[in-house]
């Protein structure tokens, strides 16, 4: 593992265990007996379907990378279902260095390079992201439930500068579409001389990200990646909402589709800090919006906080590594092989 790695894993670490912390200060009346009660009274037929759910949106994500392949190779989109669960069982186990693992599959498997792979999984998180903010703004503006809650102004300006800073990526995106390779120049010879390395890897980045917006050939390309990115999050949503609902308790039972969606939102936000197995920031960020913003109790919020996170994130692990022992795949190996082809691919390792 590189330095900056275990880094990265220390800050997290230090991060979570403030957070631990802080929140074991909060619950010094916890009821363990009420939140093993609350866990074990769920629907478990509702739990399965929420599970569904998240797996046919990782079965949309395939035709969805085959669709932004098309300009490089068309491959079809079944071919591709095995590196999704594969690369988001090693995004639970290993945590965010697992991340590269899908497009390190799908390059392998297709015949092309890590950086072609790199370029879509970047054009990927765009279409993710703005789905998700585009979701989150459609609660601001349209939900009765949202406008209720005390902390509705802060939300409200939170999801405009969000949506404002997402506008700003796209025309960035854009600009960098169009005029990639000139602007790219223009950074190597104003930067090279002193900084010689920081503007390599920058302008190989922009490079490359330039070349991946080229998967978006025409309109019909951008509405099908689009209303796929809608499928994608719609199933995440519906899977949320089925968890909370699987609860016999009204205070979670009762939240709504908009309520849901923030509720995604945090998780989505917390999951940035996530440590390998254990998780920390979904579970955390998912259990303090349950009772901050909606007032849930502890015992009932930290059960549902958790539960969520199995589902959403950890659910996939064992179909993934299923896949993986049927293709002779080690997901160790492969992170240990992600990790060379990117000291080899400096856009690899500015994406982690």
């Amino acid at each position: 593992m590189s330095k900056k790695r275990i880094l990265f894993f220390a800050v997290m670490a230090l991060v979570l265990a403030a957070l631990v912390y802080l929140q074991v200060r909060a619950w010094r009346r916890f009821d363990w007996e009420t939140f093993g009660d609350q866990t074990a009274n769920v629907n478990w037929l509702l739990i399965c379907g929420s599970v569904f759910f998240v797996y046919a949106a990782d079965t949309v994500r395939a035709w969805r990378w085959a669709l932004l392949l098309r300009p490089s190779k068309k491959v079809s989109g079944a071919s591709l279902i095995a590196p999704q669960f594969i690369g988001f069982a090693g995004l639970a186990l290993l945590g965010r260095p697992g991340e590269l693992i899908r497009p390190y599959i799908i390059g392998r498997r297709v015949g092309l390079p890590l950086s072609s792979q790199m370029a879509v999984w970047t054009v990927e998180r765009i279409f993710d992201f703005g789905t998700v903010t585009l979701f989150l703004l459609l609660d601001i503006l349209f939900s009765s439930s949202l406008r209720e809650l005390p902390v509705y102004h802060a939300v409200r300006t939170g999801g405009f500068l969000l949506g404002g800073l997402v506008l700003l990526g796209i025309a960035t995106a854009i600009l960098l579409g169009s005029f990639g390779a000139p602007i790219s120049n223009r950074i190597e010879r104003t930067f090279s001389p002193r900084f010689p390395e920081f503007a390599g890897r920058l302008c190989l980045r922009i490079r490359e990200f330039s070349n991946g917006l080229n998967s978006i050939q025409d309109a019909r390309s951008f509405v099908y990646c689009t209303l796929m990115s809608i499928m994608v999050w719609g199933g995440v949503a519906l899977s949320y909402r089925l968890v909370t609902f699987a609860y016999r308790d009204p205070q979670v039972s009762q939240l709504d589709i908009p309520q849901v969606i923030l509720l995604m939102f945090g998780s989505i936000a917390g999951g940035v800090l996530q440590l390998p197995v254990i998780g920390g920031g979904s579970q955390f960020a998912t259990i303090s919006i349950m009772q901050n913003v909606f007032d849930i109790t502890p015992e009932l919020a930290t059960s549902c906080g958790i539960m969520l996170w199995l589902v959403t994130f950890m659910s996939v692990t064992p179909v993934g590594l299923l896949l993986a022992r049927r293709e002779r795949i080690s997901l160790t190996q492969l992170a240990a092989a992600e990790e060379e082809a990117s000291l080899h691919n400096p856009s690899a390792a500015v994406a982690e």
